[in-house]
């Protein structure tokens, strides 16, 4: 089946707040997102950042019918000094009554986390003032569904995960008990994070290991359904930690390799990636 490709929108810096000091929320505003509605915690978006500082030149959707996979051909079809860089968020908020999408950005390098080059998000993220333009393509679905409507109990992930984190104990049930644990660089580095469910949150500071901290944690009562998120490798380690040490079936514990150390999304991808998102596709709940 042919993916539709998602709306493209050109959004507006409309509010620049720094949340922690390698963390910056960014505030786009645009009429397109009137009337829109969130997807999912994690939906994720195609973030478009100009090579020139400039409005983002992205080709339209293809006529064939062919959808994201014929649109993302046009896309690398344009000149590399023209072709503006691509980036997957999650946005913590998507307001459709004010028509703003609000997206936290990680800020890489010198100047930021201490893992990861500057890239182009980062970038852009730090020096962005109002009314600067980036295009937005999405929200879409993310590559896994909650089976059954099964409430999230474990949420596991490093700083590029607390947007869907976050987002994700705000929709909680109240009559759950959710446990995150979450990787960040130092405790500047903490954020309030609430839920209508009962809560508890363990933070896990480097070089301690995010594996080691899932291990020292209990698991919350009831059928668990954990999502995982972050650098690729330690999200694999978690899961396997999951399926083979605590007993979990594969199929309730959803991960995402946001970042790869050592790599960037303009990377290709690896033979882990590709058996990882073969493997997640196989089992997504029908």
């Amino acid at each position: 089946m042919t993916q539709p490709l998602p709306p493209y929108v050109l959004g507006r810096v409309a509010g620049v707040e720094p949340l922690t000091p390698r963390m910056r929320r960014i505030t786009l505003e645009s009429d397109d997102w009137q009337g829109v509605e969130s997807l999912a915690p994690d939906q994720q978006v195609k973030l478009f950042i100009a090579r020139d500082g400039g409005t983002p030149e992205i080709p339209g959707a293809p006529e064939d019918g062919s959808g994201v996979a014929g649109w993302y051909s046009r896309y690398l079809a344009v000149p590399e000094e023209r072709r503006p860089w691509m980036r997957t968020y999650t946005p913590r908020v998507l307001d459709g009554e004010r028509g703003r999408m609000v997206i936290d950005f990680v800020l890489h390098g010198p100047d930021g986390a201490d893992h990861g080059e500057t890239g182009p998000a980062s970038r852009w993220a730090a020096s962005a003032a109002i009314g600067d333009v980036v295009g937005v393509l999405g929200p879409a679905l993310a590559g896994y569904r909650t089976p059954s409507g099964q409430p999230v109990r474990l949420l596991v992930g490093d700083e590029t995960a607390l947007p869907a984190i976050g987002a994700t104990l705000e929709q909680l049930p109240a009559d759950v008990h959710a446990v995150a644990v979450i990787e960040v660089e130092d405790a500047a580095e903490e954020q309030a994070l609430t839920s209508p469910a009962g809560l508890t949150v363990h933070w896990v500071h480097r070089p301690a290991s995010l594996l080691e901290a899932v291990r020292a944690v209990g698991l919350p009562e009831g059928d668990v359904f954990a999502w995982v998120a972050g650098e690729a490798s330690a999200v694999r380690a978690v899961r396997r930690h999951l399926v083979g040490e605590r007993g979990l079936d594969k199929r309730v514990v959803a991960f995402t390799g946001y970042w790869r150390r050592d790599l960037t999304q303009d990377d290709a991808p690896t033979e882990q990636d590709v058996a990882d998102a073969t493997e997640l596709t196989a089992e997504l709940p029908s």
